[in-house]
């Protein structure tokens, strides 16, 4: 089996009600810090390990991120973790939202720092055009700078802009909720 089964938020809720299933948030920390479903474990996708769960491979395991999409595109390494019965929460926390159940929100927590990379990335880049096109041409560089720098986080796993926003004073609080 290379692919987990969808489970909808309704049917999740019975079996996590009953004890028959886990939770597993394998979204990142500062994403599980601002806001997560009750109950769920963090295992974060980039650091799950084979042994996390040991004790619960007699229970059908529901795997969930923001919308889904990043639980299906890694469901083999997912499924290696051993459970005999395997789940993705279709459509992620969202739809679990939408369902009008339970989640621990923490306002207080930063955005996640991919979003800030977005954030801060897209203002670069519209600032260089901007400047570009009002001051000098020479601005256009700052734009083709951030540009071959996502190329390069896109290609091989490492953002240094996500390294740089993670020092900042906002960030640097307790990730934990």
């Amino acid at each position: 089996m290379t692919s987990l089964n969808p489970i909808t938020a309704p049917d999740l809720k019975r079996k996590l009600d009953s004890g028959q299933a886990i939770l597993i948030d394998i979204r990142e920390t500062d994403e599980h810090a601002r806001e997560h479903i009750l109950g769920a474990r963090l295992a974060p996708l980039s650091a799950i390990d084979s042994h996390d769960f040991d004790r619960d491979h007699a229970k059908a395991a529901v795997f969930h991120c923001r919308s889904g999409m990043r639980t299906q595109s890694n469901a083999a390494k997912l499924l290696a973790r051993g459970f005999a019965e395997a789940y993705y929460l279709e459509g992620g926390i969202e739809a679990w939202k939408q369902a009008g159940l339970p989640v621990h929100a923490n306002r207080k927590a930063p955005i996640e720092i991919m979003r800030q990379v977005q954030i801060t990335a897209g203002s670069l880049v519209l600032t260089g055009v901007v400047l570009g096109f009002l001051v000098s041409p020479g601005f256009y560089a700052l734009s083709a700078f951030i540009g071959a720098g996502l190329t390069f986080a896109g290609a091989t796993g490492w953002c240094g802009m996500a390294l740089l926003l993670k020092t900042m004073p906002w960030n640097c609080g307790s990730l934990t909720a």
